[in-house]
């Protein structure tokens, strides 16, 4: 029996997706939550085997929660992401944070259960129509492990690097890691450092213009 949460704002969508789950003695689903802060706080509760999780939410999206799961726990467990945009940035973050499936939401029943068992098997499914994409993606995920290796980076620096490259402010980074100001700042301060710069503007330039992001 696989045990799913599923976190979705549209109550309709998400009750879909129980009672079409429910239709399966495979699947369990053990919790459902509106909006990420509950997804926070149900997970750790009812430790599921599989989270799908919509992406685009209100307050935190399934991205912002992703990155909390990973930076809380290393015993997340594998979601697999939700979604009606076929977004090439989206499945590069979505990849980048961890992420073991990447659905488009018209997908079937039987393709759902299926994702399901693979992922539980250790592997990641992505939807057919944006699967061809996902070698250029690996390809953005092993440039970002180069990157922490080229400047001796921490996992948590290169994802601090990665929010200043989206324009994100020190609150917006300390928000989406659930972080203290405190410790946002002496993060970019060691980025700073490493990196051979003066400021955030300086970090941005340098490392798209080395082709980092």
């Amino acid at each position: 029996m696989i045990r799913v949460v599923i976190v979705d704002d549209q109550t309709l969508v998400r009750h879909g997706i129980a009672n079409l789950l429910g239709m399966s003695d495979k699947v369990e689903v053990v919790g459902e939550a509106g909006d990420g802060e509950s997804a926070l706080y149900l997970i750790p509760q009812v430790s599921p085997d599989v989270v799908l999780m919509d992406i685009r939410m209100p307050g935190l999206s399934g991205l912002d929660v992703l990155r909390k799961l990973r930076a809380s726990d290393d015993n997340t467990p594998p979601v697999i992401l939700l979604t009606t945009f076929e977004d090439q940035d989206t499945l590069q973050q979505a990849i980048r944070l961890g992420a073991k499936g990447y659905l488009l939401k018209d997908v079937t029943l039987d393709n759902l259960l299926a994702s399901l068992e693979l992922v539980m098997a250790g592997q990641s499914v992505f939807d057919n129509r944006i699967n061809h994409r996902t070698d250029d993606v690996s390809a953005a995920s092993r440039s970002q492990a180069s990157l922490g290796d080229a400047y001796d980076l921490t996992a948590r620096e290169v994802n601090i690097i990665e929010l200043m490259s989206e324009g994100a402010s020190n609150k917006e980074i300390a928000f989406r890691l659930d972080l203290k100001m405190g410790t946002v700042k002496n993060y970019v301060s060691s980025v700073l450092l490493k990196l051979g710069v003066r400021d955030r503007t300086q970090a941005v330039i340098k490392i798209k213009e080395e082709g980092w992001f």
